[in-house]
């Protein structure tokens, strides 16, 4: 009896072991974001935080490209992504995915791409370029190729910037040419959008664009799976919730990730000094 008893008893044991962890294994969720953006990265170390903390899940996040991301989201091995860029810029991947997956709405509203010039520049429309001899002709690009870049030619022939060069380069070259401009006072144009940490670091802003080859402004939002709101409903309710009130709230992130910080660390330390935006979110 006693023998009948221990062997109970440990029967029991393992059935509590196994039913804990079938509990910590349905409280993670998994979030997909893609790398090489900044505000992708610090977005996502943000909601992640938010999640651990808060709602008690474990997040797993997982650095993917963008098309990637998307059809993660549709098939259910990626719970939810935080920078879907609506409706232009990923409207394909919304038309081809929208019935299989959930919009939780914007995370950053105001989203946009065009041509940044320092606030102490004169000009403040694409068309002041054109009579502005000190930009030098020149516009500082990022890669080939990239939607901004494309507009950006466009621009050129639309505004008739006649003799003016595109300059092509990288999102680092960019930077380095548009921090020795401010350092000197000097005027500079660069193709860009926000959400940026450059917007955080420098005093900048977009010029005018009247002809409208950059298009209006997108959001970015926060998608899910379908299975993500009885998976994780708690999850589901915070990413409807959670929005960056704006570029600056996000770009002090960016700027801190870009300074050094480990994106992990640079969003523990936000959420520690925005206890009440926190709980905007959770609430």
């Amino acid at each position: 009896m006693k023998m009948r008893r221990l062997l109970g008893a440990g029967a029991a044991l393992v059935l509590a072991i196994s039913s804990n962890l079938a509990s910590a294994e349905t409280k993670t969720v998994t979030i997909g974001y893609v790398d090489g953006w900044s505000d992708s990265v610090a977005t996502t170390n943000v909601a992640a935080e938010v999640i651990k903390q808060k709602l008690g899940y474990d997040v797993k996040l997982q650095a993917v490209a963008t098309g990637i991301m998307w059809q993660g989201v549709a098939t259910g091995k990626l719970d939810a992504m935080l920078s879907a860029w609506l409706p232009v810029t990923h409207g394909e991947y919304w038309a081809k995915n929208k019935d299989k997956v959930v919009d939780y709405g914007p995370n950053f509203k105001d989203a946009k791409i065009g041509l940044i010039v320092p606030e102490y520049v004169k000009a403040q429309s694409i068309a002041d370029l054109k009579t502005d001899e000190s930009f030098k002709k020149k516009i500082v690009g990022i890669d080939a190729g990239s939607g901004v870049m494309l507009k950006t030619e466009q621009a050129i022939k639309d505004y008739a910037l006649d003799g003016y060069k595109l300059q092509a380069s990288s999102g680092a070259a960019m930077i380095a040419e548009l921090t020795r401009a401010e350092e000197k006072n000097e005027s500079i144009a660069v193709t860009g959008w926000v959400p940026h940490w450059m917007f955080a670091k420098w005093k900048l802003r977009f010029l005018e664009d009247p002809k409208g080859v950059y298009g209006a402004a997108e959001t970015v939002n926060s998608i899910g799976s379908k299975e993500l709101d009885k998976k994780a409903p708690e999850v589901a309710a915070f990413l409807k919730k959670f929005q960056w009130a704006s570029k600056d709230e996000i770009g002090q992130v960016m700027l801190a990730i870009q300074d050094g910080a480990k994106p992990e660390a640079a969003a523990k330390d936000w959420v520690a000094k925005h206890p009440d935006r926190v709980a905007e979110w959770t609430k």
